[in-house]
């Protein structure tokens, strides 16, 4: 295991900086696809950013990973540390557009996440050119570890996707 990104006595889970609805100004995921409920610390000199998902016994993928036993997949622990990512790069004017994965690198799952736990993630930024972005992730359930890596991101302006509607909001 890497070093801690952040000490968990530097940052509060109780300190909400963005609430889901705060969040949404920022990124354009819906319904089953938000990975976050929160976000609790945001350090602009580091470039760390620190949030949550709160995982709920409904959640899209606890019919089926696995039948009576349900464990959030790995991919969504990823996306959920992209998602993290995304919103402090576009929060801090950053990047622009949509942020797509451009690829993850060294990532390990060193642990089972469950419904009903608090799911934390923190990310620090380490390289943002006008259309990719590089940052580490750690994340976390009751201060394990359970999944960290490298992962970066590219910027996908929204008018190439071809949805003018969301292009235009």
């Amino acid at each position: 295991m890497k070093p801690l990104i952040l000490e968990f006595s530097e940052y509060s889970l109780d300190r909400v900086i963005a609430d889901r609805e705060e969040i949404r100004r920022y990124n354009l995921q819906r319904f089953e696809m938000e990975q976050l409920t929160a976000i609790c610390h945001e350090d602009t000199t580091s470039h760390i950013c620190v949030g949550y998902k709160d995982l709920q016994s409904d959640e899209f993928w606890t019919r089926g990973h696995f039948p009576h036993m349900p464990i959030m997949p790995g991919v969504i622990m990823c996306e959920a540390a992209a998602q993290l990512a995304s919103y402090y790069s576009h929060k801090y004017k950053m990047m622009e557009g949509l942020i797509g994965f451009g690829g993850l690198k060294d990532v390990r799952f060193r642990g089972v996440v469950r419904p009903g736990e608090r799911f934390v993630i923190v990310c620090r930024l380490l390289k943002v050119r006008r259309a990719i972005l590089t940052a580490d992730f750690q994340c976390f359930v009751n201060q394990n570890v359970v999944c960290e890596g490298i992962l970066k991101g590219v910027s996908l302006p929204l008018e190439t996707l071809g949805d003018e509607e969301a292009a235009a909001q």
